[in-house]
């Protein structure tokens, strides 16, 4: 009877609980935003937590990776047109358990365009459409952004309520951080003061001394905000793409495998943290 009480209790803190919303962003491309967002959503999902991705990337990189059919209909909701579609509408499973995906379309090309000629607004269309997601749908939404700062990320960023920088051990990715960083103060100031945070996830970390020491360089300027995970360069991951699944599924006992799990682990446990 007890246990009954508690289970009936955590469904329905579940179904009145607001999914937490992180953006998976960095203008630089190739840095690893798709895999990131593939990977920890599927390790997520794999330890019991719903997640839901969307494809905001005209490159529909995770839409193909997860196996998902382009759909127009993201181009439609976030220009706001007509009976567009809901997310919720737009959600189709993936192969991994528990993680659903928003796919792309090539026209997210011409969202930027379109949502230029709004004379206000457009920048929380997104921000509306997640608000409208049922309560308990999902516990993770994770906002995989284009490789720009463009009108797309920014609303990617309105939308968030933290921000994951994926960033490669190299001297030239660690020093895109800055542009990044200053635009999310920006939007925090005057759009979004509800982006509490902003998590440094250091990728493709091999063995060398330098890429070492660019790590202890990030923790040093950044402090707090650059998570003790790291996801280490390894073929198993470079090959995921191409076995269209996550690498938790497709080479689940890899060390890289074990790098999303305990990436997934950090951040459930960074959850609520006062803003950076």
């Amino acid at each position: 009877m007890a246990h009954d009480r508690h289970r009936d209790g955590t469904a329905t803190a579940r179904r009145r609980r607001m999914a937490r919303t992180i953006a998976i962003a960095n203008q630089k491309g190739g840095v690893g935003k798709t895999s990131t967002t593939v990977n920890l959503g599927a390790a997520l999902a794999e330890a019991g937590v719903p997640v839901l991705a969307i494809d905001l990337d005209a490159q529909r990189n995770a839409t193909d990776w997860l196996r998902a059919e382009e759909n127009d209909g993201l181009y439609d909701l976030l220009t706001a047109a007509p009976d567009a579609p809901t997310l919720t509408d737009l959600a189709v499973p993936t192969e991994a358990d528990g993680l659903s995906i928003v796919p792309a379309t090539r026209y997210l090309a011409g969202v930027e365009r379109a949502m230029a000629r709004e004379p206000v607004g457009a920048e929380t269309v997104l921000r509306q459409a997640l608000a409208a997601v049922p309560p308990g749908r999902w516990d993770v939404i994770l906002l995989d952004c284009p490789p720009s700062l463009g009108l797309i990320s920014i609303s990617a960023l309105v939308a968030a309520g933290e921000v994951l920088v994926p960033t490669e051990a190299g001297i030239h990715a660690v020093k895109g951080l800055a542009a990044l960083l200053e635009t999310v103060d920006k939007v925090r100031a005057s759009l979004n003061p509800g982006l509490t945070e902003v998590m440094v996830l250091p990728v493709r970390v091999d063995r060398t001394r330098i890429a070492r020491q660019l790590i202890d360089t990030l923790h040093s300027q950044l402090g707090e905000q650059v998570l003790t995970t790291v996801i280490r360069d390894n073929v198993r991951l470079r090959e995921a793409p191409g076995h269209r699944r996550p690498v938790t599924l497709s080479a689940p006992t890899s060390p890289v495998a074990e790098d999303y799990r305990a990436l997934a682990v950090e951040l459930r446990r960074r959850a609520g943290r006062p803003a950076s």
